[in-house]
């Protein structure tokens, strides 16, 4: 057959743990064309070509060009082949760089992983129990999901300490309303979760920025502020901060908890990325297990629509406080995702969905690096970027320009501790996990470079 002018570059090899071969040729293609090996009209080989070149059966590949129509990648011409697509211009269109959610994983078929999942939780439970209440803190099944999910950060856990809760944010609000009295001070640093302003505010306590240096909060400044405000709680998210993506050292979370524990403190140490990081540290709930609340979540390295936050209570601590300040607003967990999600830790499903996850996200990292001009390849990981921009643009009015050409970023505003002192240069945070396909990703962040070209541009910080 003759195959000239086919582009047959983009073919790559087959990974054993890489999901579906269909998906894994689609990858291919995706990574090709946001790499520009595959360019909008390079014509593709046929599909009976291109199964004998990989050794699959033609169905393989026929499910893989479907899939990457699907996606707007691949355009049939009839007898004239398939080709790349060109971009599909949707003025109208927004993409979304502002919410910060895993991608979609890579090599796995999602829609099946789910339909499979489901259809196992109802062959092994009663629909009468999924469909009505539960008492808060989970079941045991669950906590002991709780306790395998977090065994590689905490080692060993109680399954007893585990308390289940639907997402972060309301694990957070239990925590506040618990452990805080209205008008107390709660400490963190001066950009946080916005999340955590949120909570306090609507609660009636108030947020004090706790100064940094290189390696995050300092343990000097913690222990004055504890002392001037008589606060007792300490909020901290140690790796793969958010926004800075900043990986608190392991020297600097051991100095922080000699001085909670010395001092009768407690951490809300809300991890929501360590399965991102390369070479995490121990969380500090590992330094100081008396004093730490250790709350992870599956929204930001799974599914948000698990709806599932796990929360390691201090050793030797009582529950009921926490479960009752959380029944106070959310009476329970949805019982039908809590079972999915437990079924899929205990069955292995969530382990694989992470690491295709993982794979993902690191491809869009690179990605990001490479776009933006970025020298060398990533080295934290994490699904979010953090961007300094040039001295003439304000943070509100580049996210007002690049709302204007259909792009959403978050302005450093939204992050920041009131009076809190803010780094020189203004910043925006770039997230990566909600563009639909890596080809949208890489022209979403070609439109945010031009953007700010107009007046300049800066490094990326990873």
């Amino acid at each position: 057959m003759d195959t000239s002018g086919l582009s047959l570059d983009w073919i790559s090899q087959f990974s054993a743990h890489g999901g579906p071969r269909y998906l894994q040729i689609v990858t291919f293609m995706e990574q090709a064309i946001s790499d520009e090996r595959l360019r909008p009209g390079d014509r593709l080989p046929p599909q009976r070509l291109l199964a004998d070149r990989l050794d699959v059966d033609l169905t393989t590949v026929t499910r893989a060009y479907n899939e990457a129509r699907r996606r707007n990648l691949l355009e049939a011409r009839g007898s004239a082949g398939t080709f790349v697509a060109a971009p599909k211009v949707d003025l109208s269109q927004v993409i979304d760089l502002s919410m910060n959610i895993p991608p979609s994983p890579s090599g796995i078929d999602l829609d099946d992983l789910l339909r499979q999942g489901v259809s196992q939780v109802l062959l092994h439970s009663d629909a009468d129990l999924l469909m009505t209440y539960h008492l808060g803190g989970g079941s045991s099944a669950d906590r002991a999901a709780g306790a395998l999910w977090l065994a590689p950060m905490l080692g060993q856990v109680d399954p007893q300490r585990v308390l289940s809760s639907p997402g972060a944010q309301s694990a957070l609000a239990a925590l506040v309303l618990s452990q805080t009295q209205p008008g107390e001070i709660i400490l963190a640093e001066p950009l946080t979760y916005p999340g955590l302003l949120s909570v306090a505010a609507q609660l009636g306590r108030r947020v004090v920025a706790v100064g940094v240096d290189g390696e995050g909060m300092r343990p000097d400044l913690l222990a004055t502020l504890a002392r001037q405000h008589r606060a007792r709680l300490v909020y901290l998210n140690p790796t793969l901060h958010n926004p800075t993506t900043h990986t608190m050292p392991a020297g600097r979370r051991a100095e922080i908890a000699a001085v909670v524990t010395r001092m009768g403190l407690r951490i809300i140490e809300d991890d929501p990325y360590w399965h991102f990081a390369t070479h995490a540290p121990r969380p500090l709930a590992h330094y100081a297990p008396r004093h730490v609340f250790h709350v992870s979540t599956l929204s930001k390295c799974l599914l948000p629509g698990l709806r599932t936050a796990y929360v390691v209570m201090p050793e030797g601590m009582a529950q009921d406080e926490v479960l009752a300040a959380m029944r106070s607003f959310v009476l329970m967990s949805t019982p039908l995702m809590t079972a999915l999600t437990t079924q899929w830790i205990h069955g292995g499903t969530a382990a694989s969905l992470l690491e295709g996850i993982r794979t993902e996200a690191w491809a869009r990292q690179e990605l990001a690096l490479r776009t933006l001009g970025a020298p060398g390849a990533a080295e934290s990981g994490g699904i979010h970027l953090w961007q300094a921009l040039p001295a003439h643009w304000s943070a509100a009015e580049f996210v007002q320009a690049a709302r204007r050409e259909g792009l959403n970023v978050i302005a450093q505003d939204a992050f920041a501790v009131p009076e809190a002192a803010l780094p020189a240069a203004a910043h925006i945070r770039i997230s990566l996990g909600r563009a639909r396909s890596r080809f949208e990703l890489v022209n979403a962040l070609r439109r945010l470079m031009e953007l700010a070209h107009r007046r300049g541009w800066r490094e990326v910080v990873v």
